[in-house]
């Protein structure tokens, strides 16, 4: 696991989007995994910049988004789908054939989860996966719980997470209860994993991420178990780490 702290929020959008430019210098058809939430807000922000300054061509590339509330129609603002649209899709070249999202309004959710892991795997894979991480340490929707899940699946959202996302609805009580979700077994497929954080109350998140045992009641954990990890935070964000765990960039 390799950590790197930036000096505010906007170093670290700045870092994550020169990683993910570099992915599809590499390669044309980057298989990337997207996460919502605000922390890559900044990141699509400068992917946006870097696409508007023909720095990057996003034309081959193919994207898996981690999750999406279940029955929350897709023209809702506050779907996964309607965010990567306002936030990245809209604004550069991205074929539309080549952008997955879970289906939250499927009829049959499980048929919908199978169909996803598989489409993900019939394409070889995801090159890089983009993580935030919540307060409690999920990932992706993956709430601290006695197993680790192995495929995209259904997930009973705790309060705590209904709580930290009710800023974005009018109330609690229209934030969904529910939503489909990468597994940690489906995350830790993906080639290389890019965890984004940033202010003081990730720390605690990411100390237990980095230091604590491998356990899903802390679920990024496992991601001390990945064979190719990079971890950016901010400053207020790494303050809980050890100076000599971290390069300073």
């Amino acid at each position: 696991m390799k950590i790197l702290v930036c000096e505010n929020y906007d170093k670290l959008s700045e870092k994550a989007a020169q990683l993910i430019m570099s992915q599809i210098t590499l390669k044309s058809n980057s298989v990337l995994g997207l996460a919502t939430g605000s922390t890559p807000i900044g990141m699509y922000k400068k992917l946006v910049e870097m696409y508007e300054n023909k720095m990057i061509d996003f034309s081959d590339v193919i994207t898996f988004n981690l999750d999406e509330y279940q029955n929350l129609p897709i023209d809702n603002d506050q779907s996964y789908h309607y965010f990567m649209d306002e936030n990245l899709f809209n604004y550069i070249n991205v074929k539309r054939e080549n952008i997955h999202i879970p289906n939250g309004m499927a009829k049959d959710i499980k048929k919908e989860c199978i169909e996803y892991d598989e489409s993900i795997r019939k394409i070889g894979g995801i090159d890089i996966q983009v993580l935030g991480i919540g307060n409690n340490a999920h990932i992706g929707f993956n709430e601290p719980t006695v197993n680790f899940e192995k495929k995209t699946y259904v997930v009973e959202l705790q309060e705590s997470t209904r709580i930290a996302n009710a800023r974005f609805f009018n109330s609690l009580d229209d934030v969904p209860k529910n939503a489909i979700t990468m597994g940690i077994g489906s995350i830790f497929k993906s080639k290389k994993i890019m965890l984004l954080a940033a202010g003081e109350n990730k720390a605690k998140a990411i100390y237990d991420t980095v230091y604590g045992k491998v356990t899903p009641e802390v679920p990024a954990s496992i991601l001390q178990l990945h064979d190719d990890v990079i971890v950016i935070l901010d400053k207020e964000a790494a303050r809980l780490l050890n100076p000599v765990d971290y390069s300073v960039v």
